[in-house]
């Protein structure tokens, strides 16, 4: 390169200097806008996430895909624990969001994932059919064995904060049955089948006239954060952190904080 320099005239630099000089003066190139870039994604992703996020994150997904035509979003809900192992079993998923740092770790510690980012909380309300049949009032009313009560089953995260709630209190709940998700707490409450069930302030504005909600001050002892994180084998990386990054983007927080939840 040295020598083919040297060997430049003094009037073809006089040359270059003049288009220099006259690309300095020009307009310079647009740059891609993001619909431009964002056609760029393509593919198909698969996200994990707790039961708790299925209404917020349908929406996210949807409006991620409608910026992002070329990509397509599955989502697959359930137990956070129940996932994590899933994911531990050679699941090939982009993206997990879990209810609490406890699932993550699991994936974590098993070196699948790296990075995992809290993006909301959440809290826990007590749910109540419609009309309140069992006359409940509080967090005490569980340690009524003439109730039939509904809880996470304690390995999953709204099941661990419902024990933390209870330790703090010192309440012993009479519990009928343990579920392995919210939902299913939930749709016992629905279906009347439960005189009352802990599930998220989340669930409860989800189910809108289905259900009541009941707010109780000792939640406050066990607000839960909620991690995402792209899985270190994404199938899709590119999208997933796509992805990830529209969930933590305002527009994300907006659709999350529109369904009740916290600021992480």
């Amino acid at each position: 390169m040295t020598s083919r320099v040297s060997l430049v005239s003094a009037s073809a630099v006089i040359a270059v200097s003049a288009l220099v000089v006259a690309g300095c003066a020009a307009s310079p190139a647009p740059s891609p806008t993001p619909t431009e870039t964002s056609d760029t994604l393509t593919g198909t992703i698969t996200v994990f996430a707790a039961a708790s996020l299925t209404e917020s994150f349908g929406e996210i997904a949807d409006a991620f895909m409608a910026e992002h035509p070329g990509v397509t979003v599955t989502l697959s809900f359930g137990g956070s624990s129940g996932l994590a192992e899933q994911i531990v079993q050679s699941a090939p998923v982009d993206v997990f969001a879990a209810a609490s740092p406890a699932t993550m770790a699991t994936v974590t510690d098993a070196a699948l994932a790296a990075d995992a980012v809290p993006f909301v909380t959440n809290t826990l309300e007590i749910a109540v059919p419609v009309g309140n049949p069992g006359e409940v009032t509080g967090l005490a009313d569980f340690t009524n064995p003439d109730l039939s009560i509904a809880l996470c089953a304690v390995e999953v995260p709204c099941g661990a904060a419902a024990a933390k709630v209870f330790d703090a209190t010192g309440l012993t709940p009479a519990v009928d049955t343990y579920e392995q998700d919210v939902k299913a707490v939930l749709s016992k409450v629905e279906l009347g089948e439960v005189a009352a069930g802990l599930v998220y302030t989340t669930d409860v504005i989800a189910a809108g006239d289905t259900v009541e909600g009941i707010e109780f001050p000792e939640a406050a002892d066990a607000v839960g954060s909620y991690p995402i994180a792209v899985l270190n084998d994404a199938p899709n990386p590119e999208a997933a952190d796509a992805f990830v990054a529209w969930v933590l983007s305002d527009a994300g927080q907006a659709v999350l904080s529109d369904a009740g939840f916290g600021a992480p």
